[in-house]
């Protein structure tokens, strides 16, 4: 079932994305009096498809393999190569026959699309949702480092002071991408009340990729039980909201990352627990779940928030920052990979991937969480400068307005087949990568 939860949420996600995508070169195409023959969500290759309707001048239609969308806009060379149709005299209505910026309008469409809808998803959410932030101030028993978080430094109780000579205000700003995949990225930390400054290593982007442990650093917090999960081992114990577990099999667990590591070792055994419920101290049997868990949820105590909700106006100078910040973080990434500082293999993914990240449980905050990035990937991704992509034509475009007249429909013709071959390599390549991470698992 969680398979099928998050191959829904893929599709639902990127028909979405394609279709706002499409309807960019659909509006400004037809802005300019340009003829668009075919508006396709997936692709109808091979002439098959699972529904179509013809609208005015345009077949609207689905196709069978799901790898995309596209439309069919008359007299431009595209992925469909309809050298026929080029051949004919060109028509007041095509594309060719209009000005270069026009043309250039019509190909960045869909990009422009892509941001405004990515713009638009993260202003909604706060609008919502809020913003909900970690105040650094009350992380009072500092934080808790992964094992490559210590191997450069950090160690558990370190309290966050600051990150370039800027204070930290909030936890979740510690580690943005900027600072992550910055260069001298510098931290204080307060450490048995003396300040340590750690100073993040050129290889960090890599190792940070690489590192199977996506919490680099999470708050430390003494808790209580929030809730139970029904039927699962702490609920068929009669745990309670509001019980403070005190020791597993007679270790102290203060910290719920201390419990978490704590059922990791007992994963699959019996184990004693000791609880505290008002003034009265139960000793219970509880037997741990093979993956380690016995289904509860924390309570945090001493920790604080600033939740902002701000007005509907409001929201959209936020959504910008956010979509200015991911794709910075794009830019840098793979500046990043380009450099060899991260591994391809570990920082692209496929649709199983991207599937993953959506998770095996339909969680609304996620779902749009997810779209807003990837709708903002597919535009950074599509201005590229690669033959086929819409970031090839406008380089194309920009030469044509260099030299003064358009390149031949042959020449045209062979850069989109190299385009094409170049793409298909790399569909190849990355549906094979997910393909292997799943293998390799």
């Amino acid at each position: 079932m969680q398979g099928l939860i998050m191959a829904a949420q893929l599709i639902a996600g990127i028909s979405i994305l394609v279709i706002l995508h499409e309807l960019g070169h659909y509006w400004a195409a037809r802005a300019f009096g340009i003829k668009v023959e075919k508006f396709y969500l997936f692709f109808d290759a091979w002439g098959k498809k699972l529904f179509s309707f013809k609208r005015g001048e345009t077949e609207w239609g689905i196709g069978w393999l799901p790898l995309g969308g596209y439309v069919k806009i008359a007299g431009m060379i595209d992925e469909s190569m309809d050298k026929e149709a080029m051949k004919q005299p060109a028509q007041p209505w095509e594309f060719r026959s209009k000005p270069a910026w026009q043309r250039m309008i019509v190909m960045i469409g869909g990009v422009v699309m892509n941001i405004i809808a990515g713009i638009f998803i993260f202003a909604m959410m706060s609008y919502h949702y809020g913003e909900k932030y970690t105040l650094n101030s009350s992380l009072i028993h500092g934080i808790v480092a992964s094992d490559l978080a210590e191997k450069i430094g950090f160690k558990d109780g370190d309290k966050l002071k600051s990150v370039n000579n800027k204070e930290i205000i909030y936890f979740e700003n510690a580690f943005s991408s900027s600072e992550i995949l910055g260069e001298n990225t510098t931290y204080i930390v307060a450490r048995n009340g003396i300040d340590t400054s750690i100073l993040l290593p050129a290889t960090f982007a890599k190792e940070y990729a690489e590192s199977e442990k996506l919490d680099f650093l999470i708050p430390r917090f003494e808790f209580t039980i929030a809730e139970t999960v029904s039927g699962l081992p702490a609920d068929k114990a009669g745990l309670k909201p509001g019980d403070r577990i005190l020791t597993v099999s007679n270790i102290p667990v203060p910290y719920f990352d201390l419990l978490q590591s704590v059922l990791k070792e007992l994963a699959g055994k019996q184990a004693t627990f000791s609880l505290l419920r008002n003034t009265d101290t139960i000793i219970t049997e509880i037997e741990v779940t093979p993956e380690g868990k016995i289904g509860i949820s924390p309570n945090p105590e001493a920790l604080r928030y600033d939740t902002i909700q701000p007005s509907f106006l409001a929201a959209f100078p936020i959504g910008v920052k956010k979509a200015v910040e991911t794709i910075s973080a794009q830019v840098k990434g793979w500046g990043r990979i380009i450099n060899g500082d991260i591994p391809a293999n570990k920082a692209v993914q496929g649709p199983i991937g991207i599937a993953k990240f959506y998770g095996g449980e339909w969680i609304w905050s996620r779902f749009w969480l997810f779209t807003a990035l990837i709708s903002l990937g597919l535009a950074f991704m599509n201005i590229l400068p690669i033959p086929a992509l819409d970031g090839g034509h406008v380089v194309l475009l920009i030469l044509e307005m260099i030299i003064g007249r358009p390149l031949s429909d042959k020449a045209m013709e062979r850069i989109q087949t190299v385009g094409m071959i170049i793409l298909l390599t790399l569909m190849v390549l990355i549906f094979g990568n997910d393909i292997w991470q799943l293998i390799a698992k």
